[in-house]
């Protein structure tokens, strides 16, 4: 099992090259059962390096030095000293004594800040994601301080993540490190990653490896699925809400012969009835169904050293909103006078990866990937109109290899991306913008990783790309992380990235408004040349810190990042009923610290504490400096997690509390407008907190209930002019808190091992 999990980890990281290393797994007898041994201390004779075994007993200890004698030891138990070169795949460490009864708890982090790694990364698992109402990726940062959530506008339900101060554009969002919610999949593409799938998240922040492409400005996200070799048998999730929104997931896995195994993931929701809590004549969410199934197959050959994977994914979606009255004379009449419209979104992925580790020479391997994505969206928003198609392919191929020992690790590769997009806009009836364009780039990279498995771990990469509209350009990366003391670290990062803004997709919540488009710069109506590609510098610092208080583990991190563009397509709102595009004339920036304490009470209770201050500034035409809309200055947050002891079936009870403070945040100004339809320059400062309770009846059955916004909040005024929807004052995009108040859901989660 250690040999099959050492291979994935290979491929899905990337195809990292490790050190030479040895591996094992570290069991106790119980009522004549092994059962792993979590916490057990794996350590060299002379001290020299160590490690411990993980949730499965199972570990991973670098052999730098060429060490020849390793010891195991575990309270209570008697310690084991082994030789490398025997084989010792599973260690069954023996009593120390004979004792009435041998009680051990562990408490593992479903979330925590690497220690290992030059890029400061947050790693999220699966349990992090159950402490909420995780329905898809966009609502999986619920508990982590490092990304803020909300929704985009007042009607179509969509949330929006942010990192560092920026929007979720400028974050590249990759699923198994391929980047794959870009382009037109920005306006819809984060709902459509169920969180059942999800295995677990990386949060990176700061400019990411040049591996994964060019395009990562605050930071990269990236999520593992399950893979069907290791995942459960079969898998039902079953979600309602307050809202009437009904949700089913289930797995389910097998295998074709001993060395292809595949997995069949189905996520469906459904949502019939409309509500309108806030008594403004638009339903607070849309109504609609999605389908959306995962075919995946898995290739291990170990002999062979081979590791293949293949996906096939089909999303079908669909959405109506508006005023109440549109929704129910929707089918019968499309020349009404009511405000509505609806998105049809009909999506077909396919992702192959390939890897190869030659099993004589560990740390040379080889790896493929390549995704094909065919897209179609049509939307409408009143008298607006936005259709978007898109056909994708990407590959990327990557060599590892070591410089002279496993100490100087190197990666190389070429990597090919090709995005056609066919998009066409009705802005009001005022504007048609019939738009064709071709995206292609072709790019090679280098990154040198040196690691002292003690003191110095540091990444330099650098790639050179050429694109069809940007020319040649260079992206230069380099992180470092450096132990001051055995528990305290420093991290330092600097990057640069580019992208190309798809304007439309990126801001279509703007269509849920009377504003008409307007584009300073001569573009042409084909492609819009005269937008520059947006250009940035991203450098900053990380202090991580664990210490003893009171006995219990803590860890206090401190982070500073600064985002400095020197191109940058703006979305200039500040005028009602106009949104203008433009580049960049003179600074935009966002800086952001953040504090974070985690503080382990017992074997049982968690909490997470969180500041972080934002600055994030932009410079317009007619306005000057102002900070960027909609982007709050302070945030407090705080987490309570409570994960009781079990019992003989394995059930035991869970608790989650998560409260936010959210400060003040700019909304563009409406002064211009009429006295009956303008609001403050600032929203309201906000408290939220949401809440959730498990019930784990057993290893295969739980019941989950939990509570956003207990404490009811609604936002006033989150459509301006509902009453005149077609008029030249209504616009439902000044949303910064809750729309719709207090929302409470059920779910219930079974498992078959």
């Amino acid at each position: 099992m250690n040999r099959i999990l050492l291979y994935i980890f290979l491929f899905y990281s990337n195809f990292f090259v490790f050190s030479q290393e040895i591996t094992g797994k570290v069991v106790e007898i119980i009522d004549n059962e092994e059962m792993p041994v979590v916490g057990a201390n794996v350590y060299w004779i002379d001290n020299s390096g160590g490690t411990i075994s993980n949730i499965d007993g199972e570990f991973k200890l670098e052999n730098s030095k060429n060490n020849s004698l390793f010891i195991i030891s575990y309270v209570g138990y008697q310690n084991d000293t082994l030789e490398v070169g025997n084989s010792f795949s599973k260690i069954v460490l023996k009593k120390d004594s004979e004792l009435d009864e041998v009680s051990i708890e562990y408490n593992r982090k479903s979330s925590s800040v690497s220690l290992l790694s030059s890029s400061n990364v947050i790693n999220i698992s699966s349990e992090e994601l159950l402490k909420a109402a995780c329905c898809n990726l966009a609502e999986s940062f619920e508990t982590t301080p490092s990304i803020d959530v909300n929704f985009s506008d007042a009607i179509s339900g969509r949330k929006q993540i942010n990192m560092l101060g920026l929007s979720s554009p400028n974050i590249l969002m990759s699923i198994e490190n391929i980047p794959s919610i870009r382009g037109s999949l920005q306006s819809y593409g984060l709902a459509y990653i169920p969180g059942t799938w999800i295995e677990s998240i990386q949060i990176a922040k700061g400019s990411g490896s040049v591996v994964n492409g060019y395009e990562s400005i605050s930071g990269q996200i990236n999520a593992e699925l399950r893979k069907p070799l290791v995942d459960d048998k079969l898998f039902l999730n079953l979600f309602a809400n307050q809202m009437e929104r009904i949700e089913l997931n289930t797995h389910f896995t097998g295998n074709i012969s001993t060395k292809i195994d595949y997995g069949i993931y189905f996520h469906t929701n459904r949502k019939d009835a409309s509500a309108d809590n806030n008594n403004d004549g638009f339903r607070d969410t849309p109504t609609g169904n999605q389908l959306n199934i995962l075919n995946r197959f898995q290739y291990t050959n170990l002999q062979k050293g081979i590791v293949g994977f293949f996906d096939f994914n089909y999303v079908n979606d669909n959405r109506v909103y508006g005023e109440n009255e549109y929704i129910d004379q929707f089918i019968f009449n499309e020349n009404q006078n009511f405000w509505g419209g609806k998105s049809e979104s009909e999506i077909l992925k396919t992702n192959f990866k390939l890897g190869y580790v030659n099993p004589d020479i560990p740390y040379r391997s080889l790896g493929i990937q390549f995704a094909f994505t065919n897209i179609d969206m049509g939307s409408t928003f009143g008298n607006s109109v936005h259709d978007s198609r898109q056909i994708s392919t990407y590959s990327n191929l990557v060599y590892n290899s070591i410089i002279g020992n496993t100490q100087n690790k190197i990666k190389t590769g070429i990597s090919f991306s090709y995005d056609n997009y066919d998009e066409f806009i009705d802005n009001l009836g005022l504007n048609l913008f019939d738009i064709s364009r071709l995206e292609k780039s072709i790019g090679a990279y280098f990154e040198y990783n040196y690691d002292d498995s003690d003191k110095l771990n540091l990444t330099a990469g650098i790639r050179y790309d050429n694109h069809n509209k940007i020319g040649s350009f260079i992206s230069p990366r380099f992180h470092l992380k450096y132990s001051v003391l055995p528990k305290s670290i420093i991290k330092l990062s600097i990057g640069k990235a580019t992208r190309i803004a798809n304007i439309f997709s990126e801001n279509q919540k703007l269509f849920y408004s009377s504003r008409q488009i307007l584009f300073t710069e001569d573009s042409s109506p084909s492609d819009f040349s005269g937008l520059n590609a947006e250009e940035a510098l991203n450098y900053g610092i990380s202090i991580i810190n664990s210490f003893k208080v009171f006995d219990r583990d803590s860890q206090l991190v401190l982070d500073y990042y600064i985002t400095d563009f020197q191109n940058k397509v703006v979305i200039d709102w500040e005028t009602p009923s106009i949104v203008n595009f433009y580049n960049l004339t003179g600074k935009s920036f966002s800086n952001s610290f953040q504090i974070q304490y985690s503080y382990n009470i017992s074997n049982s209770i968690d909490i997470l504490f969180a500041y972080k201050n934002t600055i994030a500034k932009t410079d317009y035409i007619s306005q000057g400096r102002l900070k960027n809309p909609l982007t709050p200055e302070k945030r407090v947050f705080f987490n309570f997690a409570y994960d009781g002891p079990k019992n003989k079936k394995g059930g035991n009870w869970k608790y989650d509390l998560t409260y936010n403070h959210i400060g003040e945040q700019r909304l563009p100004s409406t002064l211009s407008n009429p006295v009956e339809y303008r609001i403050s320059n600032f929203s309201e400062r906000l408290n939220l907190i949401n809440t959730q309770i498990t019930r784990v009846f057993s290893e295969k059955f739980q019941i989950y209930l939990g509570v956003e916004n207990l404490t009811n909040y609604r936002q006033k005024n989150t459509i301006l002019a509902p009453d005149e929807p077609y008029g030249d004052y209504f616009d439902a995009t000044y949303v910064y808190g809750p729309i719709f108040g207090r929302m409470s859901y059920i779910g219930l989660r079974y498992y078959i091992n």
